[in-house]
């Protein structure tokens, strides 16, 4: 007996040890760490259970039989994150690159389908060549059978994936399709075709950071939602994040305790919005002054930043927001803005996370660039989104709701539940100078007749009170009590149940 069990113990530490010392510290030369420190990181200690660690691969073809390591270049398993059950692969550099084969896949498949079994989330570290050429079409058919998962577990559990070193050709699709991707600054990239081929097929000279770096990701093709100075910081906001999420689509959002009043009251706020209405302010600002213990985690922060995404708590349990940012082109709605809000919306829409909108739009952004770029479809995107919304729906305005977009940010006519507006709210068609220009374009050339007009206007319509006698808005607040109306608000609607249209799926304008 004591043989066997040293045997195993052999046998174990050799499938730990990875790729050898050597390629060990070649790992953490880079700044990375290996597949299995990044696990102990991301999981609550004792708390990995791994699966196939003994599994090798079966190929025989240019001398790999000689060759057959442990593990086959990715560890996988399930454990726990805030006592919360987590599935998880990380995939091994150190062994053939983490290059995926048809075993290396297959050990990813199997524990996203206990995952979909078992309603938990599956976190994926991906830092790996590709596929492993020398397995040729089985290798592709891995890939293959990883994005069948990863499609059919979108919208029943949530999905995050790490990128913490390459991931180039089909490899990118993967993670494309998850949730949630972050990334390491220096150390990772995502592209569908490399430095190289880019040079052979277009000319262009490019370097692989350029190309598909944290930085292009996260601020010009809003790929990634994050990225990180290094594996200990991005795993690190990975379990922030984690917190953050259900379990599943049935799982409800999760609660923890609190320690900030939900009746909270904040003077602040009645002097957040300036007198100048053409003055910016932070709605940042807001969000916080609203989030228990003013805790907000922000998505895609560097892209699109005219929209605010991300992560609040009221009374302990998830909220996602979403909010117009006046600093950045003055709140307007473009294409960008659009594609990013309504990607957040459906989230947490999937995932039965209520929907916070904090609005202050002037409109859809003017201009031949958003017209031939698409904005009608783009900007019908976040419409879809919050029409098709069940989840409870909180909507505060702010200050100005012009337009196309008052409708399209959450507004009662898209089946918000609440919603409420400040004074300070200008709900109309389009600014009074505007409106009266149009209204009025006899008088265009006497300025005193013209500038009475616009006051006219402002009283009548730049105002929420019109709004409200029709009953778009449910209540005009005190700035100050926003944090106790928007709690009482999602507090009355834990109850809420709504079901659209029996459907296949829906046909959103992509």
């Amino acid at each position: 007996m004591k043989d066997i069990l040293g045997e195993l113990e052999a046998r174990r530490a050799v499938a730990r040890a990875g790729g050898g010392e050597r390629r060990v510290a070649a790992q953490h030369a880079r700044g990375k760490l290996t597949a299995r420190e990044r696990i102990e990181l991301l999981l609550d200690e004792g708390s990995f259970e791994e699966f196939d660690m003994f599994v090798r691969h079966r190929s025989t073809d240019f001398g790999m039989a000689a060759d057959r390591p442990a593990g086959d270049g990715v560890v996988t398993g399930w454990g726990t994150i805030n006592g919360r059950q987590v599935y998880v692969f990380s995939q091994d550099f150190t062994v053939f690159g983490g290059s995926l084969s048809e075993t290396h896949a297959q050990k990813i498949c199997k524990i996203m389908d206990m995952a979909v079994q078992n309603g938990a989330p599956v976190v994926g570290m991906n830092d790996s060549g590709g596929a492993r050429i020398q397995e040729g079409v089985a290798s592709l058919a891995g890939y293959a059978e990883v994005f069948q998962r990863n499609i059919l577990a979108s919208g029943v559990v949530p999905q995050i994936s790490l990128i913490m070193g390459p991931c180039a050709g089909g490899a990118v699709y993967s993670p494309a399709i998850t949730d949630f991707i972050l990334m390491v600054k220096d150390t990772s990239y995502m592209f569908v075709t490399g430095p190289d081929v880019v040079k052979t097929v277009t000319n262009e000279v490019v370097t692989a950071e350029e190309l598909g770096g944290a930085a292009t990701h996260t601020r010009r093709s809003s790929v990634a939602d994050a990225a990180f100075e290094n594996d200990v910081e991005a795993i690190a906001e990975a379990r922030r994040l984690f917190d953050f999420l259900p379990l599943s689509n049935r799982a409800g959002v999760p609660e923890r305790p609190f320690f900030d009043d939900p009746a909270r009251v904040d003077p602040a706020l009645d002097s957040l919005v300036p007198d100048n209405p053409n003055q910016p302010y932070d709605m940042k600002e807001l969000i916080a002054r609203i989030a228990d213990e003013g805790d907000f985690m922000e998505m895609q922060e560097a892209f699109a930043a005219n929209i605010v995404t991300g992560f609040i708590r009221i009374e302990g349990r998830t909220v996602g927001v979403v909010a117009n940012q006046p600093m950045v082109l003055a709140g307007c709605l473009d294409i960008d803005a659009s594609r990013k809000g309504a990607r957040f919306v459906r989230f947490c829409d999937a995932f039965e996370i209520p929907i916070l909108t904090l609005v202050d739009v002037p409109g859809f952004l003017p201009g031949t660039a958003q017209e031939h770029g698409g904005v009608i479809k783009h900007g019908a995107k976040l419409l879809f989104a919050y029409g098709e919304a069940t989840v409870p729906k909180v909507t505060v305005i702010t200050r100005k709701a012009y337009g196309g977009a008052y409708d399209v940010m959450a507004s009662k006519h898209l089946r918000g539940d609440v919603n409420y507006a400040w004074p300070t709210a200008e709900i109309a068609v389009m600014g009074a100078k505007g409106a009266v220009e149009i209204l009025h374009r006899a008088e265009l050339g006497d300025a005193a007749r013209i500038a009475g007009r616009v006051r006219d206007y402002e009283e009548r319509f730049a105002n929420p009170f019109v709004a409200a006698e029709r009953g778009f808005i449910d209540e005009v607040i005190l700035p100050h009590s926003t944090r106790r109306r928007v709690a009482r608000a999602f507090a009355g609607l834990r109850g809420k149940k709504l079901a659209n249209p029996w459907k296949k799926h829906d046909n959103i304008p992509l």
